[in-house]
């Protein structure tokens, strides 16, 4: 676990609404626990430590992130500091199904009477607020939101073959033939990754209704048209790098960056990693269309912090809480990030080349949200878990029927 303490920065007046009193407890820090430790994401991270110093000068700020860019390590440390009693002040997870244990199993506390007097509840996004609510009540305060049907291309190696990105998953597994020498299609990382490009393509391939009913029931994954949809995703398998994964989303986008793959579908974190820390050129060096099929929808993550029930320090937890939920922490820590803000009114003008584009889709009353798989959206953990123990057989053995009928046993298991 990497800790490390800020020095108290002089207090700025744009800031001024979050300092507190904290007299009462029993010191004047918090600890956030989060998996944000890597290139294009410690950034922004950073950015917030940085805002959080000068609005509290009195109390140190502990960094408890755990390193993993997908977050499974982190998860697993913090369930058994949450089962022994030994909450960190305030912990990071993704809005929606993934906060549904911990509220079934009281482990983190009813946020809804400050939002209520910080009057957060009109400045997020509406669709946000409905898949944060849950019985009546907020329990996390989110920070961004990110998307997740992103194909992420080398301009250059789809030129030199003359070609466009695919619009269609067949399209992309047709086109790895056209590539040169010693090149593939598609660049894979560990099995986070993997997940993440199967709800990519069941979203292109069965459509935002059908895509979404998958996580209530209302469509089957044992149907043909699902069973069509696995057996496209063996196919962009197949033009893949999967027997050499990645180690992370990192060094998965570094084929990409040194021209040995055509495509990497990732989230919009991959923009700051591109843009900040390798000084990419947006649309010449890099480029990003809506993953195959998915023009007009846009698959979402929102990445939220937490009050852990017992938390030792509430009171530095909620003035965390305020700063991330200000305009001026969404607008330091997205544009480092790469993500947007969760807040509407946020500084337009701050959000350039691909978070421009991005942006004017997530406000476009027009678009279609649906949630991430991948990222916690729409998956209770449990359920999940089970998702991602037959995805890692069924990239073995390429089996749909199989892995369909593995993950809605798992569904009736885990859903009550």
């Amino acid at each position: 676990m990497r800790r490390r303490s800020l020095l108290a920065l002089a207090a700025t007046p744009a800031l001024a609404p979050f300092l507190i009193a904290c007299g009462g407890e029993s010191a004047a820090r918090v600890e956030v626990f989060t998996w944000w430790t890597g290139p294009g994401e410690g950034e922004g991270l950073d950015e917030l430590i940085k805002l959080f110093a000068k609005a509290n000068p009195d109390i140190e700020f502990v960094n408890a992130a755990i390193a993993g860019g997908g977050g499974d390590q982190a998860r697993a440390v913090l369930a058994s500091r949450l089962q022994a009693s030994d909450p960190p002040d305030s912990f990071q997870g993704h809005a929606g199904a993934e906060l549904a244990d911990y509220i079934d199993s009281g482990v983190i506390e009813d946020l809804s009477e400050l939002f209520d007097a910080e009057g957060w509840g009109d400045v997020l996004h509406p669709g946000l607020m409905e898949n944060l609510t849950q019985g009546g009540k907020i329990y996390a305060v989110p920070v961004n939101i990110h998307r997740a049907n992103l194909l992420w291309t080398n301009p250059t190696v789809l030129a030199d073959a003359g070609l466009e990105p695919a619009t269609s998953w067949s399209e992309l597994v047709e086109q790895a033939e056209k590539l040169g020498d010693g090149k593939i299609a598609l660049s894979i990382g560990p099995l986070w990754t993997q997940l993440h490009l199967l709800e990519t393509v069941l979203l292109g391939e069965l459509g935002a209704d059908a895509y979404a009913g998958l996580w209530t029931g209302e469509t089957s994954w044992t149907d043909s048209a699902t069973i069509d949809a696995l057996d496209t995703f063996t196919a962009v398998l197949g033009v893949s790098d999967v027997a050499q994964a990645a180690a992370d989303w990192q060094p998965q986008l570094d084929k990409l960056i040194d021209g040995t793959a055509a495509y990497s579908v990732m989230g919009d974190w991959a923009y700051s990693y591109l843009a900040t820390n390798k000084k990419l050129a947006y649309e010449s060096d890099y480029g990003v269309v809506e993953t195959p099929g998915s023009a007009g929808v846009f698959d979402y993550l929102s990445d939220a912090f937490t009050l852990p029930a017992g938390a030792k320090n509430a009171d530095s937890a909620r003035a965390w809480l305020r700063v991330c939920a200000s305009v001026e922490g969404q607008d330091a820590f997205n544009t480092k990030k790469g993500s947007l803000p969760a807040r509407i009114d946020a500084d337009q003008s701050l959000y350039t080349d691909y978070l421009g584009w991005n942006m004017s889709q997530w406000l476009d009353p027009a678009t279609v949200i649906v949630g991430s798989l991948a990222h916690g959206a729409v998956a209770r953990p449990g359920w999940k878990t089970e998702i991602e123990t037959a995805l890692g057989v069924f990239v073995t053995d390429g089996n749909a029927t199989t892995f369909a009928e593995a993950v809605t046993a798992a569904y009736k298991a885990t859903s009550g």
